[in-house]
């Protein structure tokens, strides 16, 4: 009896999730037809003289693989006038002598370093970015994060949505890229897959109320409006908070047409975990009602429940077929959003190795609710309601920088 009992558990579950891949499918199809509810274009009105200034933002910490490519992205930018801001504690920072690399190979793009110092509060790159705002020279401003990589019309695009009073913050969806190792191309299809399908869920339901930290576009007014950078410092997840605070204000989170490359830097097993219980975690902390409610998004966790369920309980071609049909979700869900919006090509070779990735993110879900406390670039926090952060003691840099960037870091700076 309690086998029939775990089956019938197993077979809801199967539907919810057939269910949230109806949801992602037409999503999808609404975002790809490029539907004005689900993004926002990023062409200047025709009658535009000039196109306004930007301030990009970058908050640097350290090498890592690809930084000098990623970076050199942003210098060649088609924007008529733009400035980057390069943001880290201070000058020993071994990331700035790229950024004197690049400076000198683009003499013509305005560039200032702006040193913030050790961080008063939970969140460094917060703190980084408060200086930084002080300090920006125009009113558009564009936070990025330094493992991602974009196309010279970029910033046009982001900055564009931007001139609509309504809009507040343009985030833009991406695809994530590996680095190297089986670890990373697994975490590069959950960030291509999981992180689309979360935003594509969230605007076809309604109207979203997050953003996403690799790119957020916004006005130093709106920033201002809901209390500033600064109000995100005691946050772990503060792309997500100033979203919602951006929402909350009676103004549009809205999703950029341009999709961008994020690079996992993340290639050893520990560190890859690391990264992805963080995330997991800070999202349970952050909005625990739909992380609770993610659980039935999940599709591959209740196919094996239903095939051993089955097989226990005597309904042997039942629990095949649930199996059978949970595989051929995640597949159908990774080929859609991971290629089908943001043009992953490894979510499309590599579908049949998504219900492996989703299992995982099952995993990670269950884990989320054992503890409180995430490892972040060598130091401990224990995590609060809301979100917030407590700094509680040094972890140990390397515990939390992948063992083979540690390895790269001679190699790069003396290039």
């Amino acid at each position: 009896m309690i086998w029939i009992s775990i089956l019938w558990v197993a077979i809801a579950g199967v539907f919810t999730s057939t269910g949230y891949l109806l949801l992602l499918l037409t999503a999808a199809a609404s975002f790809r037809s490029g539907s004005p509810r689900r993004r926002a274009g990023g062409q200047f009105p025709s009658g535009l003289e000039q196109p306004p200034a930007a301030t990009m933002m970058k908050p640097l910490c350290g090498l890592e693989p690809r930084l000098e490519e990623n970076l050199t992205s942003f210098f060649l930018q088609d924007h008529p006038q733009f400035e980057i801001l390069f943001g880290t504690r201070d000058a020993s920072d071994p990331a700035l002598e790229v950024v004197r690399r690049l400076c000198a190979r683009y003499p013509q793009v305005k560039v200032r370093v702006v040193y913030s110092g050790q961080p008063d509060k939970p969140n460094a790159k917060v703190c980084t970015l408060r200086e930084m705002f002080a300090q920006a020279s125009y009113e558009y401003v564009v936070i990025s994060d330094s493992d991602v990589g974009v196309e010279p019309d970029y910033l046009r695009r982001v900055v564009a949505p931007l001139l609509d009073e309504a809009n507040g913050l343009v985030m833009c969806l991406y695809r994530g890229v590996a680095t190297g190792g089986f670890w990373s191309e697994l975490e590069a299809l959950g960030m291509s897959v999981e992180m689309t399908a979360g935003v594509l869920a969230a605007s076809r339901i309604g109207a979203i109320d997050f953003a996403l930290g690799p790119t957020m576009a916004t006005r130093r007014s709106v920033v201002a409006s809901v209390g500033g950078i600064a109000a995100l410092a005691d946050y772990c997840a503060d792309d997500y908070v100033l979203g919602n605070l951006v929402a909350k204000s009676g103004r549009k989170v809205v999703i950029s047409d341009a999709v961008i490359d994020h690079y996992v830097v993340n290639r050893s097993f520990k560190c890859s975990m690391l990264h992805q219980m963080r995330w997991m975690m800070s999202t349970r902390f952050s909005i625990p009602t739909g992380h609770a409610i993610s659980v039935l998004g999940f599709a591959m966790p209740f196919g094996v429940l239903a095939a051993i369920a089955g097989y226990f309980s005597g309904h042997v071609a039942l629990a095949v077929g649930l199996l059978g049909w949970t595989l051929v979700n995640r597949m159908a869900m990774a080929i859609a959003v991971g290629w089908g919006v943001v043009r992953d090509q490894r979510a499309l070779s590599y579908c049949w190795l998504y219900p492996l990735r989703d299992l995982m993110g099952f995993g990670f879900w269950l884990a989320s609710y054992i503890g409180d406390t995430v490892d972040w670039r060598g130091e401990k926090y224990r995590l609060v309601a809301g979100g917030r952060m407590i700094r509680l003691e040094s972890a140990g840099a390397a515990a939390s920088v992948d063992e083979e960037v540690q390895a790269s870091l001679p190699r790069i700076a003396k290039r």
